[in-house]
């Protein structure tokens, strides 16, 4: 039976990145081989495309936030926070 687009979004929501990089990678992997029915080849990129958009989605919330973290705006701080990894100390 079919998930829906509803049902595959739900399910997709409650696996972790890793999880669907996973199984972004799996789908990669199937769509290579040569002996895949088009129908299903077809399936599976379909499957891959909404993947890679969600996770694209999860970095740019990841990189807005480490901007965030970085620039000291959550806590009202001025400066960026000194981190030292361009130092030529070390």
């Amino acid at each position: 039976m079919a998930k829906t687009a509803k049902e595959t979004k739900s399910a997709d929501a409650k696996l972790t990145f890793e999880k669907r990089l996973e199984r972004l990678e799996a789908l990669g992997d199937e769509i290579r081989k040569s002996d895949i029915p088009l129908d299903d080849a077809i399936k599976a990129f379909e499957e891959g495309i909404k993947l890679a958009r969600a996770l694209e989605k999860d970095l740019e919330k990841v990189e807005s936030r480490i901007e965030i973290l970085m620039n000291g705006a959550e806590d009202g701080e001025e400066e960026k926070p000194e981190l030292g990894l361009f130092d030529a100390d070390n």
